[in-house]
């Protein structure tokens, strides 16, 4: 079959606000009141400290994407260093993640749609988003770079409004049903580790799976235009993008609003801007958390269907989903993938809570053991590969340390994984994930060694 190539159809402002969506998720703007009841003020630090090694995580990924610019995902690299066996798990793994997290938003997105239309049955939003992202997916990458652009700028525009308007209440000194906006909110109120250490390390499990999807720059790269200049300004203003979206929109609402007053149920985005007058927070709130949700989707079909093509070229899936279509986009992989995400809906609304959120807990534990394949990799590749590692002009600093601060911080947050009891499952269940894919690339293997003879 003669291979056929992707084509470089993202251009520079497609992949930073990608970068940019990648790192801000739907916890951010619902979930961030729940984190901030359980941790206190100390959540800031722990955003810091988990943005500190993503940022490590994506440079050592951007060094080995950039050491061979054939490489059009980070399967083609784990092949190369760890072998055929390693990238058939960690891409069936990676794709795997991404159903999951489709699973969850395209949900979501029948959720935010009742907010406006109660009597609007929730399978239907959903699937029709999902038939509008397939078709665009379907046309260009470029149309899929257009869309995480505007659904990548909403988000943006949202957390700096919150920003802006909360910085005017606290220099103002705007007067809450909880008293004075001021920063001194941050310590006034049992200090920054009110629930003490415990609080402080529980917080990491919440903090990471905000992170996750940041990867997804490292599967842009084989159709990104001019990838050297690109993808490293893209991953290099990572830091300031946690510390402005993250860090910044945490800060200024613990500063309005005391931690211990922040309702858990609530978007403390609404609180926010409801406090100010503006009677419509709820609406604007929830249509932010539904682009959000859409753009979630959108990056699981791109994301999935990009592995599919990967591990078809590596002969690790079926050879059709290598294919590509006259516009250049795999078009059998999109199928593929957008039918199991609508398998996932049906099952979702047939199996019990319970089964679905295990669905979802076993995918982060997957991300976790993604994130260390990618670390590993970039060991190997210093090791084997240093005249190559010598010539690179976007290196991993502080290697060899970084590796292994990174592998250091994963494995702690597996630990704390296993501290609580609605994670706690996953961590026993994820191991027969990687023994039934395991399996699969033996009996593979078994038969087409036995087809040969």
């Amino acid at each position: 079959m003669q291979q056929e190539t992707l084509t470089r159809g993202l251009k520079n402002r497609h992949v930073q606000l990608m970068a940019i969506g990648g790192a801000i998720g739907t916890g951010l703007f619902l979930g961030a009141g729940k984190t901030i009841q359980l941790t206190g003020p100390s959540i800031l630090l722990a955003y810091i400290i988990t943005g500190v090694v993503l940022f490590l995580i994506m440079r050592a990924l951007g060094e080995l994407l950039l050491s061979n610019l054939k490489y059009h995902s980070f399967v083609d690299f784990v092949r190369d260093y760890l072998g055929n066996m390693a990238a058939f798990i960690t891409g069936w793994t990676y794709w795997f993640c991404w159903i999951s997290i489709a699973m969850a938003d395209i949900t979501a997105v029948g959720l935010y749609t009742q907010f406006w239309f109660p009597n609007v049955p929730q399978w239907m939003p959903g699937l029709i988003a999902l038939v509008i992202l397939l078709i665009m997916n379907l046309a260009t990458v470029k149309l899929f770079g257009e869309m995480e652009f505007w659904f990548a700028l909403i988000k943006v525009v949202a957390i700096l409004a919150l920003i802006v308007v909360g910085l005017y209440m606290i220099i103002k000194g705007f007067t809450t049903d909880q008293g004075p906006a001021s920063f001194s909110n941050l310590w006034s109120h049992g200090g920054w580790f009110p629930n003490g250490l415990h609080g402080f390390i529980i917080s990491f499990q919440m903090v990471v799976f905000a992170f996750v999807g940041m990867e997804l720059v490292g599967l842009t790269a084989g159709e990104t235009e001019n990838p050297e200049k690109v993808i490293p300004r893209a991953i290099n203003q990572i830091p300031i993008r946690v510390l402005l979206f993250y860090v910044g929109a945490l800060l200024i609402i613990m500063s309005i609003y005391p931690w211990n007053a922040i309702v858990p149920t609530e978007s403390p985005f609404v609180q926010v801007f409801a406090a100010v007058g503006i009677a419509a927070a709820a609406g604007i709130v929830n249509f932010v958390v539904l682009t959000s949700a859409a753009s979630a989707c959108n990056s699981a079909i791109f994301s999935t269907s990009r592995m599919v093509f990967s591990m078809a070229k590596d002969h690790n899936a079926p050879e059709s989903f290598a294919r590509l279509n006259k516009r250049k986009v795999p078009s059998n992989a999109l199928y593929f993938s957008t039918i199991v995400i609508l398998i996932a809906i049906v099952l979702n609304y047939v199996m019990p809570e319970g089964v679905f959120t295990l669905i979802t807990s076993v995918s982060t534990v997957c991300f976790i053991f993604v994130w260390g394949i990618m670390v590993i990799c970039h060991l190997r590749y210093r090791r084997t590969q240093p005249g190559l590692a010598s010539r690179s002009r976007f290196k991993l600093p502080l290697y060899p340390f970084s590796n292994y601060l990174i592998l250091a911080f994963l494995a702690f947050v597996l630990v704390v994984l296993a501290l609580a009891e609605d994670t706690r499952v996953a961590l026993f269940v994820t191991p027969v994930w990687f023994i039934l894919v395991a399996g699969i690339y033996l009996f593979k293997k078994r038969n087409l060694s036995n087809n040969r003879q």
